[in-house]
C-alpha cells in the first residue's frame, strides 16, 4: 500500500473513531474536528437537528441516560472515503431516556453504521441502532403520543 493511501485511511479511521469517542468520553465538542459542517446524519433521531450541533444533543442525551456509556467497535470495513462499522453501545440506565424513567439496568445494544469521509471529515453517516433490543432490556417502550 502506498504511503499516501495509508495516511488517508489512517486519518479517516481516526475521524470515525473520534466520533465514537465523543460518546464514550461524553465530550460532544470532539465532533467539531471530525464532522463536516454540513454532515448528514441519516436518519435523524426524534427532535434531532441536522449537522454537528444535532449530534451533540444526542451525545448529551445518552450521557444523561447512561452516565457510563461506552461504544465498543467490533468490526470495521474500510476503503478510501468509506467505512462500515459494527459496534455496541453499553451503559447503566440512570437517567430518563425517551420518557422511560431510570431502571438501573445494565444494557447493551448494537449499531451498524456506514460513513462517507472526504478531506478527513465525516460527511454522511447512515445508521441503524437496535432500539427494540434496548427497550426489551429496559422492560418497556417509550410512551406513545
Amino acid at each position: 500500500m502506498n504511503t499516501d493511501l495509508s495516511r488517508q485511511l489512517h486519518a479517516e479511521r481516526t475521524a470515525v473513531e473520534t466520533l465514537y469517542r465523543a460518546f464514550s468520553e461524553q465530550n460532544p465538542d470532539l465532533v467539531d474536528a471530525v464532522l463536516a459542517p454540513d454532515w448528514n446524519d441519516i436518519p435523524l433521531a426524534p427532535g434531532q437537528q441536522p449537522g454537528p450541533a444535532g449530534i451533540k444533543t444526542i451525545i448529551r442525551m445518552l450521557a444523561a441516560a447512561f452516565p457510563d456509556v461506552h461504544i465498543a467497535i467490533h468490526d470495521v470495513v474500510q476503503e478510501p472515503g468509506r467505512m462500515a462499522v459494527r459496534a455496541e453501545i453499553s451503559g447503566t440506565h440512570r437517567g430518563e431516556l425517551f420518557g422511560i424513567a431510570p431502571t438501573g439496568r445494565k444494557v447493551s445494544f448494537r449499531l451498524h453504521e456506514f460513513h462517507t469521509i472526504a478531506n478527513g471529515l465525516v460527511t454522511t453517516t447512515w445508521h441503524m441502532e437496535d432500539w427494540f433490543g434496548l427497550f426489551q432490556q429496559l422492560g418497556q417502550f417509550p410512551p406513545q403520543g
